[in-house]
């Protein structure tokens, strides 16, 4: 039986309930962004590596085997959340294929090695830091918010140097930050080749925005059709009805 410590309580993942994740208010409780970037990633069926930057509470590797059976590797600075990813991939007897490692990702070279991947996921900090009057209150919330830690171009630096020459990199992050996130994407070398804008309802401006690129890809960006999670009563569409239920 696995343990449960503070104000941590156990979820159902979405709506298998076969697969249970433990959550906590004020460390760590998955969001929207990572069911869609689990989604929207491109992952091997069968055989490969994948590694998961920021990966919180292991929720995209949880997400990610439903789709496949490659190994997976998560990655999570903070030692309270990485201790629920921890037990999330015990809970869910999933230890022979999937391993969370604590430590700092610009800091990871030494255990993982470079160019080691077939595929990297992060759903990194969103918002720049510039004084500490801007951070939340709770430290949790403000570390995997805001960019104490990593910065952008920590993280695509560290997207580059584990994936392998061919391989792709998957990223979710605010549309406000596109400019910076293809700037520094081709300056690691990692050329943008699908992109999709999420809109919360239509007629209003896009939250999130999904991007994938190849190490030392050639240049052929596709845009996708854009996503949109509400309709006007409030009730999901059908296309984010099929992500967040997998129907």
């Amino acid at each position: 039986m696995v343990q449960l410590f503070n104000d941590e309580r156990m979820d159902y993942l979405l709506n298998d309930e076969q697969m249970q994740i433990i959550q906590s208010p004020t460390a760590f409780a998955f969001s929207l962004d990572a069911v869609l970037l689990a989604h929207f990633a491109y992952v091997p069926v069968k055989r490969g590596k994948i590694l998961d930057l920021c990966t919180g509470n292991g929720v995209i590797p949880l997400l990610l085997s439903k789709r496949t059976n490659a190994e997976i590797t998560g990655v999570e600075i903070q030692e309270r959340i990485f201790h629920m990813a921890e037990r999330n991939v015990e809970l869910n007897k999933l230890s022979n294929q999937l391993m969370m490692l604590q430590g700092d990702l610009k800091e990871m070279q030494p255990i993982l090695g470079q160019s080691s991947f077939d595929v990297v996921t992060c759903n990194p900090p969103y918002f720049k830091t510039p004084s500490r009057t801007e951070h939340n209150h709770n430290e949790f919330l403000t570390i995997a918010r805001h960019e104490v830690f990593c910065t952008l171009e920590d993280v695509v630096k560290a997207c580059k140097l584990h994936v392998r020459p061919g391989g792709k990199v998957a990223m979710v992050h605010r549309p406000g930050r596109l400019v910076d996130i293809m700037e520094l994407f081709r300056k690691y070398k990692l050329e943008p080749k699908r992109m999709q804008l999420v809109y919360p309802k239509r007629e209003r401006e896009a939250n999130m925005l999904l991007i994938e690129g190849v190490r030392d890809g050639k240049a052929d960006l596709k845009i996708l059709p854009p996503l949109y999670i509400y309709e006007e009563d409030g009730t999901y569409t059908k296309e984010a009805e099929e992500i967040i239920y997998g129907m």
